[in-house]
C-alpha cells in the first residue's frame, strides 16, 4: 500500500501538472453492488452525481491528509483518492510499457486534452466527493486520523502522548495504527525501528526516552528520505509520469530476510517475522 512518501509524491506531481486545469469529462469501469447506497464512485448512482459535480470545475489545489490524496475543485467541493493496496494516479503520457501501468479504472479528461486516469489493479482504490463548506477533517473518511509526522507540532512530547494511547501494543503495530500516527505503514515502520534499534515487538510503553527520542527522529528521518527519492516501488507503486520511485534501494531492513545488516559494526542477520498480521523485518542482534 501506498503510504506517506508516494502520497506526498503524488500530491508533488499533480501540483506541477494539473492546477488550472478543469476537468471536462469523467468515464470508469468501477461497478460494485457491495458500494451501492455509500458515497463511492463504485455505485453508479453515486458516479452519476460525483460527474455532475465535477464536470465543468478548474482544480485549484492538491494536497494531501495522512495516506488521502485531495483535490481541491473551483466549486468548493474536493476530491478524495486514497489509493488502497494497488492504486496510483497517471497523467498524460505517462510510461505505457509498464504492466503495472495497465489497470485503469477511472480517467479525468482535462482542459488541455490530457488525461488522468487511476490504475488500480485489485480495485480496491476509494475516490469519492467532500461536499463544500464543510470541515473535511470531520467527515467519515478522515475522522480521527492522527497527526502528521512530518508537520513542526509533531514534536517528541507530542508523539509520547500518541503512542500513550496503545501502551500495551507492540511498536510495529502502534505505528502503523493511523489514528496513532498519519501516514506510515509496513516499509516505513520497519525502516524507522531498523535505524532506532526497536524490536517490533516491543511494547510502546516500555520504550524508555533515549529510545522514543531516537524513533521520533528515525522516523521523520526515513518518510523525508522516502519523499526525496520519489516513494517505494518495491511492488507496483509508480508516480504520475508512470516511473518508479528509488527508495526501494535505499532500505536497511525492508524485506532484506537472511541478509547482513547493514548497520557499522552489526554482525546480525534480517529477520522476518509476521506481526499483527503483517511481515515485520528486522535485524537479530541490534534491535533488542
Amino acid at each position: 500500500m501506498p503510504e506517506l512518501p508516494e502520497v506526498e509524491t503524488t500530491v508533488q506531481g499533480l501540483k506541477k501538472k494539473v492546477l488550472g486545469l478543469t476537468i471536462t469529462d469523467i468515464s470508469t469501469t468501477y461497478r460494485s453492488t457491495f458500494h451501492r447506497g455509500k458515497d463511492s464512485i463504485k455505485d453508479p448512482a453515486y458516479f452519476t452525481y460525483f460527474k455532475k459535480e465535477i464536470v465543468g470545475q478548474k482544480i485549484i489545489g492538491a494536497r494531501r491528509r495522512a495516506k488521502n490524496i485531495l483535490i481541491d475543485l473551483e466549486n468548493g467541493h474536493t476530491i478524495l483518492v486514497h489509493m488502497k493496496m494497488t492504486g496510483h494516479l497517471l497523467y498524460g503520457d505517462y510510461d505505457r510499457s509498464d504492466p503495472f501501468n495497465r489497470h485503469i479504472r477511472l480517467i479525468f479528461t482535462l482542459s488541455n486534452k490530457k488525461t488522468l486516469e487511476l490504475c488500480d489493479m485489485r480495485k480496491f482504490a476509494k475516490v469519492t466527493l467532500l461536499p463544500r463548506n464543510t470541515n473535511h477533517n470531520d467527515s467519515a473518511h478522515l475522522k480521527g486520523i492522527g497527526p502528521e509526522p512530518l508537520e513542526p507540532d509533531f514534536t517528541l512530547q507530542l508523539f509520547r502522548e500518541r503512542l500513550s494511547l496503545r501502551p500495551n501494543g507492540k511498536i510495529k503495530t502502534v505505528l502503523m495504527d493511523q489514528k496513532v500516527v498519519a501516514g506510515i505503514g509496513n516499509i516505513y515502520s520497519d525502516e524507522a525501528l531498523w535505524r532506532a534499534s526497536i524490536h517490533p515487538e516491543r511494547k510502546s510503553g516500555d520504550l524508555n526516552p533515549t529510545e522514543l527520542k531516537d524513533l521520533h527522529r528515525a522516523i521523520i528521518f526515513v518518510l523525508r528520505n522516502g519523499i526525496d527519492f520519489g516513494g517505494d516501488s518495491m511492488s507496483d507503486y509508480r508516480n504520475i509520469d508512470g516511473k518508479r520511485g528509488e527508495f526501494q534501494g535505499k532500505h536497511q531492513a525492508y524485506r532484506k530476510t537472511n541478509e547482513k545488516c547493514l548497520k557499522k559494526s552489526c554482525t546480525g542477520i534480517i529477520q522476518r517475522k509476521v506481526i499483527g498480521g503483517r511481515s515485520s523485518h528486522f535485524c537479530n542482534f541490534h534491535q533488542k
